[in-house]
């Protein structure tokens, strides 16, 4: 029976299967297939085929995974591995914040880059809008440049619900995952979407204005909603806030190709693909943060990549 794994804890998963029913499943053989070593071998949205257990229906064992339309990962520094964080998507929610904890828009690039090397297309959500912080001037300008390079923004305030309803019938019939650090209101947008969710959800620390972890462990969750069909329901993974972002999955000297604004310079420096884009006369992409084609932030997002990447081959 084809079955969608909710969530998993210690290689048992829960699996949504094909009759309705959510059984607790582990591993057939404790080895599932892949074509990649990753940290954890099952995220929530993937698919699989179980057998039920003969002797109690409620259970029953993984024997296959069914293959994977895309995945969104992270590096896993402790496990020196890849760590799955979701499978299956149609969108990955980036949400950020103007403050509490304060606005990050790199920690937003290497999402956006790590979503376009994984052909997934990416959402940024604001939320928090109703904080004072919310018209910075630099705030808006960086969501202004994300708009502008194509991406869809949506400003919302999971307390006061503003915006929420656009957000709502955005994700209408679609499995997304919300990735942020802790503290941006991940778990606050799923309450805010579905009342009944009754998520968990944390203050911001004072003393370091980040958020403290209240979601542990990723969950697809199935949001209660009053859509005449069920193919209309919002599916939404939730999955643990992340402090620290790592690429992977490309060497140094790709990651311009995956920022919009510098992707068709690449080829056009005067010394091609041998150009480092910091220091080289002929260089297009410094020229375009000269002209402002390319907004000098953004461009230091893709600095502080490139040097990430580069520290990151070092040490493997």
């Amino acid at each position: 029976m084809e079955a969608t794994i909710l969530s998993g804890t210690n290689n048992i998963f829960s699996c949504e299967c094909k009759d309705g029913v959510v059984r607790q499943c582990s591993i057939k053989g404790k080895v599932i297939k892949t074509d990649k070593n990753y940290y954890n071998p099952l995220a929530p949205g993937d698919n699989v085929e179980i057998e039920i257990d003969s002797l109690n229906d409620e259970k029953g064992q993984i024997v296959n995974l069914l293959e994977r339309k895309n995945t969104f990962s992270r590096w896993n520094v402790k496990g020196k591995a890849l760590q799955l964080l979701a499978s299956n998507l149609d969108f990955l929610i980036l949400v950020t914040t103007p403050d509490t904890p304060s606005f990050r828009p790199r920690f937003i690039d290497r999402a956006l880059v790590q979503a376009e090397i994984s052909k997934i297309q990416p959402i940024i959500v604001c939320n928090k809008i109703d904080l004072p912080q919310a018209k910075d001037k630099t705030f808006l300008e960086r969501l202004k440049n994300w708009e502008e390079l194509g991406y869809k923004v949506f400003t919302l305030s999971a307390k006061t619900h503003e915006g929420i309803d656009a957000l709502s019938s955005f994700l209408r019939g679609k499995l997304s995952a919300l990735v942020g650090q802790s503290g941006v209101g991940k778990s606050s947008i799923i309450n805010a979407l579905d009342n009944s969710a009754n998520l968990k959800t944390g203050d911001v620390s004072k003393k370091f204005n980040r958020g403290q972890h209240t979601t542990t462990k990723g969950i697809l969750l199935r949001l209660a909603n009053d859509f005449e069909n069920s193919q209309n329901q919002i599916s939404i993974i939730d999955t643990p806030g992340i402090r620290r972002f790592l690429i992977e999955g490309i060497e140094a000297n790709e990651v311009a190709l995956y920022f919009r604004e510098m992707s068709d310079l690449v080829g056009k420096c005067k010394f091609g693909a041998s150009c480092s884009h910091l220091i080289e006369d002929g260089c297009k992409i410094l020229e375009g943060v000269q002209n402002k084609r390319i907004l000098l932030d953004r461009y230091e997002s893709w600095k502080r990549i490139v040097e990430e990447i580069k520290s990151e081959e070092f040490l493997k």
